[in-house]
C-alpha cells in the first residue's frame, strides 16, 4: 500500500467510526482498510458494547484492541456494519472476498441494520468486474463450478494453496461485465457446490465513505 493510498483510505476508516452509535453492537469486516477502522476503534473502544466479526483475523484485531467479539448466534442483530470493498459501483453495489471472508462478510452485512462501506477512491467503477469475482466452493465441487462459471462468460482461476476459515476453496472469476449485479449474484449462488459468491449486490451497502486527498466523500 503507497503512502498516499494509506492515507485515503485511513480517511474513510475514521469518518466510519464516527457513524458508529454510541454503545453499538459492531458488525466488522475483513482487509487493509478496515484493518485501518480497527486501529481508531482501538483508541476508543469503550464506543461499542461488543463486535462480531467475518474472520479470524479481525476477531484477532479486535480482542487486541479491547473489543469484546460475540457470536453472531446469540445474538438479535447487529447495529452497523464496517467493512471494505474491491469494487464499489454509483448504485453502492460491490465485489468483495479479496481477502477470502466474503461468506461471513455477507452474513454479517445480512444480520445488520446499517451497513458502512468504507474505501478509497481508486475502488470506484461504472461497472463492476474488473477485480476479478470471488466465489466461494466446496472444495470437491470446485471443477464443477469452473466449468459452469466458464460456461457463462467467465475465466475462473483457483486461488490455490488459500483455504477459507470455513474449510473451503476460492475461485477467482475473470473477464465478466457485470451490468446486471442482481441477477449476476442470484444466477451464481444457484450454481450447485457454489457457497456464496462475492456479489454484494441485492445488499448493497448503505453508506459508502470514499476517502481521496481533500477529504471523504459520502455517498
Amino acid at each position: 500500500m503507497t503512502q498516499d493510498a494509506d492515507a485515503k483510505k485511513r480517511r474513510a476508516a475514521r469518518a466510519a467510526l464516527d457513524l458508529v452509535p454510541d454503545a453499538a453492537i459492531l458488525g466488522v469486516g475483513t482487509g487493509s482498510t478496515v484493518n485501518l477502522f480497527i486501529e481508531a476503534l482501538a483508541l476508543h473502544p469503550d464506543r461499542v458494547r461488543a463486535a462480531v466479526s467475518s474472520s479470524e483475523v479481525s476477531s484477532a484485531k479486535l480482542r487486541a484492541a479491547g473489543v469484546q467479539v460475540l457470536e453472531l448466534n446469540d445474538l438479535a442483530g447487529l447495529d452497523l456494519y464496517v467493512d471494505g470493498a474491491d469494487e464499489a459501483n454509483p448504485a453502492r453495489q460491490l465485489i468483495k472476498g479479496g481477502g477470502g471472508a466474503l461468506t461471513r462478510e455477507k452474513i454479517v452485512a445480512a444480520a445488520s441494520r446499517r451497513f458502512v462501506c468504507i474505501v478509497d477512491e481508486t475502488k470506484l467503477v461504472t461497472t463492476l468486474g474488473k477485480f476479478p469475482l470471488p466465489v466461494e466452493v466446496i472444495p470437491m465441487a470446485r471443477e464443477l463450478v469452473a466449468r459452469e462459471l466458464t460456461r457463462r462468460g467467465g475465466r475462473p482461476v483457483w486461488r490455490a494453496g488459500f483455504v477459507t476459515d470455513n474449510g473451503n476453496h476460492i475461485l477467482d472469476v475473470h473477464d465478466l461485465t457485470i451490468t446486471d449485479p442482481v441477477g449476476v449474484e442470484s444466477a451464481f449462488n444457484q450454481i450447485v457446490g457454489v457457497v456464496t459468491v462475492g456479489l454484494f449486490a441485492a445488499r448493497p451497502a448503505d453508506v459508502l465513505l470514499i476517502g481521496t486527498a481533500a477529504g471523504v466523500e459520502t455517498r
